[in-house]
Formats: C-alpha cells, sequence, structure tokens
C-alpha cells in the first residue's frame, strides 16, 4: 500500500498552490500550517532547495471526531500536502494516505474517519 496520492500538473509553483488549496477548501480542509522548506533550507543550512511547500491540512469536524476516538491521533495530525516545483515548469502535488498512516491504531471507528478523510483528499488530488 502506497502511503500517498500524486498528481503532476503542467503549471508553475504558485498556480499549483492556489489550486491545491482553492481544492482542498472545496473538500472542507483549511491550512492550518504551511512550510516553505526551500526556504527553511536557505535560512537554516545556506542550501539551495525546490520550491517545496508543505500544507497541514485540517477538516475541523473530522479531526474533532477522530480525538474524540482517539486522544493521541493528534500526533497524526494534521494530513500533510507537499507541492513541490519540478523541471520543465511542472509542479507535482501529493497528500497523505490517512488510512495507511492509521494502520498502526486498533480502532475501527478511528478507521471509518480516516477513509471519509481519505475519500475527501483523493478527489483533491483527482480534480486538480
Amino acid at each position: 500500500m502506497t502511503y500517498y496520492f500524486a498528481k503532476t500538473l503542467g503549471v508553475e509553483f504558485n498556480e499549483a498552490v492556489r489550486r491545491t488549496t482553492q481544492a482542498l477548501q472545496k473538500e472542507g480542509f483549511g491550512i492550518i500550517t504551511q512550510i516553505d522548506v526551500q526556504d527553511v533550507f536557505k535560512k537554516k543550512l545556506s542550501k539551495e532547495f525546490r520550491p517545496y511547500l508543505i500544507l497541514g491540512a485540517c477538516n475541523p469536524s473530522m479531526a474533532y471526531e477522530a480525538l474524540e476516538t482517539e486522544d493521541k491521533v493528534g500526533t497524526m495530525l494534521p494530513c500533510n500536502v507537499v507541492i513541490q516545483g519540478l523541471e520543465g515548469g511542472k509542479t507535482e502535488i501529493a497528500a497523505i494516505d490517512p488510512v495507511a498512516s492509521m494502520q498502526a491504531i486498533e480502532n475501527s471507528h478511528l478507521k471509518s474517519a480516516a477513509l471519509q478523510v481519505q475519500a475527501k483528499l483523493r478527489t483533491v488530488i483527482e480534480n486538480l
């Protein structure tokens, strides 16, 4: 089982960020964290790196349900979505598969919630 869903778009990085953010919002996700990996590596390591953004996406009602079901599941939240620039003006978007990431937890209610989030994240990636 793969641990992510991905799609490559023939658009520049900033356009991919815009489209991804809109697609996430359409499925009920907000962006609660944003890490600009390229900027961090430049500032902290003086290293050049491709455009690479990690978005922490959260669907509040689903996160609430998950935390009510399993209080330590917060160690796996939010759902990370990666946007990275590729050569030739292309951009890849990848989202975590919450079902794969939660396999270690023995909780049937949580697995059901993970399936719902999985469906929403698949829709986001497929509709980009």
